[in-house]
């Protein structure tokens, strides 16, 4: 198989995989593993600090095949724009889904793995069901899986033009490390698209069915960050400072939030730095 075949199937996995798995989960509900969440996203935000930091920015002021260094203002551009997108698509699903899937009274932060992935909900509409209220659940459920399926599109652009500054590697560098990373990411996020779905009477594994098919925009991003990635010097160093944007989102506006809010300790700051210095180790190795 090719490279870009390789990566598309690295990709699948990483985005359909990961989602598919948080809805796997979230079918089955298991509610008592809320530290363990917590430091699953402390570590995974701490690899993905490590990778941004000492991989994909240093990258984009030298991208294979140029002559000179990177212009600052380009690759800071590159940043803001990443970051940027993200978060706006972050607050279009928050503005899209929180109506739907949360009631008035409903805390705004997700300080319990319940509330992360609206098994709360899933308990209350459980025993109390009735016909109208399902039809709301279940919208609410498509509403979340077409917001995730968008969201994903920049994350495969991430790990396309992680494998473009690596020129194709497969087995090491940013590439491999940022869609394990994502996919580790993706698990809560397809925990919140079938709770919902679930909630709304459609059965666990159309359910999880759905779910998994709102991580195949990863793929599609994945394609384009690598295309563009191979264009030019340019070209990759912008999209690799666009992928350290997008992941700095990801882990300031999203996994060490959520995994400080879940398990208030000093337990997931000290598996932050693990999951740093893991990163460290495996970009440099």
């Amino acid at each position: 198989m090719s490279v870009f075949g390789w990566i598309i199937v690295i990709t699948a996995l990483a985005g359909v995989g990961g989602t598919g798995l948080g809805g796997l989960i979230g079918a089955v509900l298991r509610r008592d593993s809320s530290k363990v969440v917590s430091l699953l996203l402390a570590f995974a935000g701490g690899v993905m600090m490590a990778v941004v930091c000492f991989d994909l920015i240093p990258g984009a002021f030298y991208p294979e095949g140029a002559t000179e260094e990177m212009s600052l203002w380009l690759v800071v551009g590159g940043v803001l724009l990443g970051y940027g997108l993200i978060y706006l698509l972050n607050f279009l699903i928050d503005r899209s889904t929180n109506p739907e899937v949360h009631s008035h009274s409903h805390p705004r932060t997700a300080d319990d793995l319940d509330e992360l992935i609206h098994s709360d909900h899933y308990m209350v509409h459980k025993n109390r069901r009735s016909p109208r209220r399902n039809y709301e659940l279940f919208i609410a459920g498509l509403v979340m899986a077409c917001a995730i399926a968008l969201h994903n599109m920049p994350e495969g652009m991430v790990i396309g033009a992680s494998f473009a500054g690596d020129a194709g590697n497969l087995t090491g560098g940013a590439g491999l490390i940022i869609a394990v990373v994502i996919g580790l990411h993706n698990i809560p996020e397809g925990m919140a698209v079938s709770v919902p779905l679930i909630s709304g009477g459609t059965s666990k594994w159309a359910a999880v069915g759905i779910t998994a098919l709102s991580g195949a925009p990863t793929i599609i991003g994945a394609v384009i960050g690598y295309s563009l990635g191979l264009l030019s010097p340019l070209w990759l160093s912008l999209s690799l400072s666009f992928a350290g944007g997008a992941m700095l989102y990801v882990v300031f506006g999203e996994l060490l939030p959520e995994a400080f809010l879940i398990w208030k300790s000093k337990a997931p700051a000290a598996m932050t730095l693990v999951g740093t210095l893991v990163g460290l180790i495996l970009v440099h190795v």
